[in-house]
C-alpha cells in the first residue's frame, strides 16, 4: 500500500479518514463506532488497554465519572491516549467527550447558570462566551467533545428537563444555541471542542410530558418548530455532532429511524457531522422500543439509519453488528460510511497531531477568576422580575431584612440536572453510600471518588449579606425543604419576617437525575406547584404584613398565580449556578437593572398544557368564549416578559420591503426614559396574515438585547431575508408565498409597542430549510437628543 497519506496533516481531513480506512480490518472499525466508561480500562492501579484490543472510538467520561482535579484528569487522559494509540495497529487517537450544558460537568469547573437560565438573558453573545470557557477548560483536560446544547423546543412544562432547554421557541432556540456551537468548537475545531446538538427529534414535546415518551408531531410541525433549531445550529454554527432522541415521532424511533437520521437531518437540514447515540438508545430499540429481535437487529436498525458513534459503551455495534456484516445482513459500505465520519472528525479536532495535554498548565483554564466574573454576569443577565409593586430595589431605609426559604443558603439549589456535582449523585446512589464514599479504586495522584467537590457557591444568603449597606440587619431562618412536610420552622421563618421591614423568600426545587430530586431528567410532574410546603410558607410569612419579595430559583416551570398574588415582588431566577447568590444581589439592592426576559410562557394552571406563545391560528383561545369555563385561557406571564427598574419606549417604527425575494428592513428607535441605566430586549414579530396553510398567530422572527443609558436612544435595524419567513406549503415545499405581512415589536409576546403591515409582491419563492438566511441586528450609537 502507498505511504501512510493519513498521516500528512497537509492533507484534507476526509481524504486522509478515507486512506486510513482503506488501511482498517472489520474489527479495527467497528471499535471506533463505540465508547468504553473510563472505569472499564482501569485494572488495579493502572490502565488496561487489553479492554479495548482494536483501540476505541470514545473514552466516556473521565470528568464526570470521578473526582480528579484539572491536572489529574488531564494526567489520566495522556495516560489513556498513549495506551490505547499503543495498543491500535495505526494509532488511532480516542476521543473523550464530557457533559457541558452548563459548566463542563467535573470538579473545579465553573458552574453556570441552567440552560433556562442562560436563555432568560436573550443575549446570544454571552452564551458564546459561557461557552468559550466550558471549551478552553474542556481543551486543558483533552476532553473534545461536549455532550450539549439541548436544542428541544419546550412547550409541556411537566417534563422534568425543561430546564435544560433554551425555552418554547425555535427561533430563540436556535440562536442561542447556534451562538453555543460558534463558542464551543470555535472558528478551527483543531482548536474547539465538539459540539452536540440533542436530542434529535421532537423529544420534548412526549405524551403527557413524559420522558422518553412517543412524540406525535405532524412532518410541518416537525420541521418547522422541532427541527429549526437544528438546522439554525448546522447552518450558522457549523454544527460537528448530532445526539438521537430516545422518543419515537409517529411510530418511528428516532434512533433506528433512517426518515428522521439520514433524510431529515441529513440530507434536508445539510448536516454531515456525526450522530452519536443518546446513552443505551441502540439496545432501546430491543428492549424499550420493540422494534428489534436482538442486539445484532438493534445495531443493524440504527447503523442504517444513520447513527455512527454507540454510546456510552460498544455493545450492540460491536460483537452483534459483526455477526451481522460477517452474514452478509449488513452491507460494509454502511460501517464504511460511519467509521469514515468518525475518522473525519478526529482529523478536524487535531487528535492526530495533538493527542495530549499539557498536565502542568490543565489548573489555570479552571483557576482564572474571570471565570467567577463571567458567571456572575450570566447568572445577573437571566434573572426576571416578574411583579414588582414598587418594593424593589430594595430601599436603603430597610434596616431588618428576613431571608427566609429553603433556597437561601444551600448551594445544592444554586445547580441544575446536569451541572457538578448534581450529577455525580447518581454515582454516589450507584456506589450505595454517602456522598464520601470511594467509587473507584485509588490511583497515584488522588483518589477517584464522586461526591459534592464544590466549587466556591455563593449562596442567596451569603451574597445579600456581603452586599447590604453597612448598617443592616440579616435575619435568617429557612423554614422548611423543598421536599416532604416538615413545617417546624415556619415559626422561627414567621418571627424573623415580622421583625423585618422587607421578607426575601428563596424558593426552589431539585434538579436531578435521582430520586431526591424533584425536577430534572426523569423527574416528571403532573403537579407544577412549588414542591413540599413552600406555598404555605408563602401564606404564612405574607399573613405577617411585611412586604414580602419571592425568588424563585426553581428550574420547573410553575405556575405562580397564588404567590404572585401576595408577593409584593416576583423573581424567577431558575438555578444560577455558583454565583447565584452575588447575582440575585446585585438585583435586589439596584446595583444592576433586572433585563431577563421569560424564554417560555409561565401557564395559570396544569391544565393550560400546552400554553405557549405562536400557537396556529385558533389555537391560543378557546373558540367562542375566548376562555376555558373555569378560567383564562392566557397565561400568568407570557413569553418575552420581564420588568426592569427603568422604562423603555419603542418608536418610530419603519419598513423598507418589496418581493418575495428581497430584504425587509425593519428599523425601530428605543429610548430608556427612566433615571437608571438599563437593558432592553427588543423582540421583533412576524404574522404571514393569508397563507395556503394555517400558520402562528405570531413568530418571532429576531430580537436584539440593548444597553440604554438613562435618556439615552438607539436605533435597532433588523435586516430580515425572506427566507426567514418561509413554510412548509400544502406540498411540503419551503415557501414564501406573496401578500400581507404584519410586523411587530414588542416587549414581550403580549406588550407589543408597534406594528406595521407590508405586502410582499412577486412569485411564490422557493427556499430550502437548510439555507435560511440569518437575521442581522444593527443598533446605532446613542442618537442625539431632538426638541419638542
Amino acid at each position: 500500500m502507498s505511504p501512510e497519506e493519513f498521516l500528512d496533516p497537509a492533507r484534507p481531513a476526509q481524504a486522509r479518514a478515507d486512506d486510513l480506512l482503506a488501511r482498517m480490518n472489520l474489527d479495527e472499525k467497528l471499535a471506533q463506532l463505540g465508547g468504553v466508561w473510563v472505569t472499564d480500562l482501569l485494572r488495579q492501579d493502572q490502565i488496561s488497554a487489553e479492554v479495548v484490543p482494536h483501540g476505541i472510538g470514545q473514552v466516556t467520561r473521565i470528568g464526570g465519572t470521578t473526582g480528579l482535579l484539572p491536572a489529574q484528569s488531564a494526567s489520566l487522559m495522556n495516560d489513556i491516549q498513549r495506551a490505547v494509540m499503543g495498543q491500535s495497529r495505526h494509532g488511532i487517537p480516542v476521543l473523550v467527550h464530557e457533559e457541558s450544558l452548563a459548566g463542563y460537568s467535573a470538579r473545579d469547573a465553573t458552574v453556570f447558570p441552567q440552560a433556562i437560565g442562560l436563555a432568560s438573558s436573550w443575549d446570544t453573545g454571552l452564551v458564546e462566551e459561557v461557552a468559550g470557557v466550558i471549551r478552553r477548560q474542556m481543551m486543558a483536560v483533552g476532553a473534545r467533545q461536549g455532550l450539549a446544547p439541548v436544542l428541544d423546543v419546550a412547550r409541556d412544562p411537566r417534563w422534568g428537563r425543561v430546564e435544560e432547554t433554551y425555552g418554547e421557541d425555535p427561533v430563540l432556540t436556535g440562536q442561542l444555541g447556534a451562538a453555543y456551537v460558534r463558542g464551543l468548537q470555535s472558528a478551527d475545531l483543531r482548536t474547539g471542542v465538539l459540539a452536540t446538538a440533542k436530542h434529535f427529534l421532537g423529544h420534548a414535546m412526549s405524551e403527557g410530558g413524559r420522558n422518553h415518551a412517543p412524540v406525535h408531531l405532524g412532518p410541518r410541525e416537525l420541521r418547522e418548530v422541532y427541527a429549526e433549531p437544528f438546522a439554525a445550529a448546522i447552518r450558522d454554527g457549523q454544527l460537528g455532532s448530532v445526539m438521537n432522541a430516545y422518543s419515537s415521532v409517529d411510530g418511528l424511533p428516532c434512533a433506528g429511524s433512517r426518515h428522521i437520521l439520514t433524510e431529515l437531518l441529513r440530507t434536508e437540514l445539510g448536516f454531515s457531522g456525526i450522530v452519536v447515540a443518546d446513552y443505551f438508545s441502540v439496545s432501546l430499540l430491543m428492549t424499550y422500543h420493540h422494534v428489534a429481535a436482538d442486539k445484532a437487529e438493534a445495531g443493524a436498525m440504527a447503523l442504517a439509519a444513520g447513527l455512527d458513534v454507540e454510546l456510552p459503551v460498544l455493545d450492540c455495534f460491536g460483537k452483534p453488528l459483526r455477526s451481522a456484516v460477517e452474514a452478509g445482513l449488513v452491507p460494509m459500505a454502511l460501517v464504511d460510511a460511519a467509521v469514515g465520519r468518525v475518522l473525519t472528525a478526529k482529523f478536524r479536532l487535531g487528535l492526530f497531531e495533538s493527542p495530549y495535554v499539557d498536565v502542568t498548565s490543565a489548573a489555570l483554564a479552571f483557576r482564572d477568576p474571570a471565570n467567577a466574573i463571567l458567571a456572575r454576569r450570566a447568572a445577573t443577565a437571566g434573572i426576571v422580575l416578574l411583579a414588582n409593586d414598587g418594593v424593589l430595589p430594595l430601599p436603603p431605609a430597610a434596616a431588618v431584612l428576613a431571608v427566609v426559604g429553603p433556597a437561601a443558603d444551600d448551594r445544592r439549589l444554586l445547580q441544575g440536572d446536569y451541572h457538578y456535582p448534581a450529577h455525580q449523585e447518581i454515582l454516589v446512589d450507584a456506589a450505595g453510600g454517602p456522598a464520601d464514599r470511594t467509587f473507584l479504586v485509588p490511583r497515584a495522584g488522588g483518589a477517584f471518588s464522586p461526591g459534592p467537590y464544590y466549587t466556591r457557591h455563593v449562596t442567596p444568603l451569603a451574597g445579600l449579606t456581603a452586599a447590604a449597606p453597612a448598617g443592616t440587619t440579616i435575619r435568617y431562618a429557612p423554614g422548611c425543604q423543598v421536599s416532604g412536610d416538615d413545617r417546624t420552622g415556619f415559626t422561627a421563618a414567621v418571627a424573623a419576617a415580622e421583625q423585618a421591614d422587607v421578607a426575601i423568600m428563596f424558593l426552589a426545587g431539585r434538579s436531578g437525575l435521582t430520586e431526591a430530586s424533584t425536577v430534572g431528567e426523569s423527574r416528571d410532574a403532573t403537579d407544577l406547584r412549588l414542591t413540599g410546603p413552600q406555598e404555605d410558607l408563602v401564606d404564612a410569612v405574607c399573613a405577617t404584613g411585611t412586604p414580602v419579595v419571592v425568588v424563585v430559583l426553581s428550574g420547573r416551570v410553575h405556575t405562580l398565580g397564588a404567590i404572585a398574588d401576595r408577593a409584593a415582588a416576583l423573581i424567577q431566577a431558575w438555578p444560577p449556578g455558583e454565583q447565584g447568590g452575588s447575582a440575585v444581589a446585585d438585583i435586589l439592592f439596584g446595583k444592576v437593572s433586572p433585563a431577563g426576559r421569560l424564554p417560555v410562557s409561565l401557564p395559570r394552571s396544569v391544565g393550560q398544557i400546552p400554553r405557549y406563545h405562536g400557537h396556529r391560528a385558533g389555537g391560543s383561545t378557546s373558540m367562542t368564549s375566548g376562555a376555558y369555563t373555569d378560567g383564562s385561557a392566557s397565561p400568568l406571564f407570557p413569553f418575552g416578559h420581564g420588568l426592569s427598574y427603568t422604562t423603555f419606549t419603542h418608536h418610530d417604527l419603519a419598513i423598507s420591503a418589496t418581493d418575495t425575494e428581497s430584504a425587509l428592513t425593519i428599523g425601530v428607535s428605543v429610548t430608556n426614559t427612566g433615571r437608571m441605566r438599563g437593558d432592553e430586549v427588543v423582540q421583533l414579530y412576524a404574522t404571514d396574515v393569508v397563507a395556503s396553510v394555517v400558520r402562528p398567530e405570531q413568530q418571532l422572527i429576531g430580537f436584539a438585547r440593548v444597553s440604554l443609558e438613562a435618556g439615552d436612544t438607539h436605533r435597532v435595524t433588523f435586516s430580515v431575508h425572506p427566507s426567514r419567513l418561509a413554510f412548509y406549503d400544502e406540498r411540503m415545499s419551503f415557501v414564501v408565498q406573496p401578500g400581507e405581512f404584519r410586523f411587530s415589536i414588542g416587549a414581550s409576546a403580549t406588550d407589543i409597542r408597534a406594528t406595521a403591515s407590508v405586502v410582499l409582491s412577486g412569485q411564490v419563492a422557493s427556499y430550502a430549510q437548510r439555507s435560511v438566511v440569518p437575521l442581522t441586528v444593527a443598533v446605532s450609537e446613542p442618537l442625539p437628543l431632538t426638541e419638542g
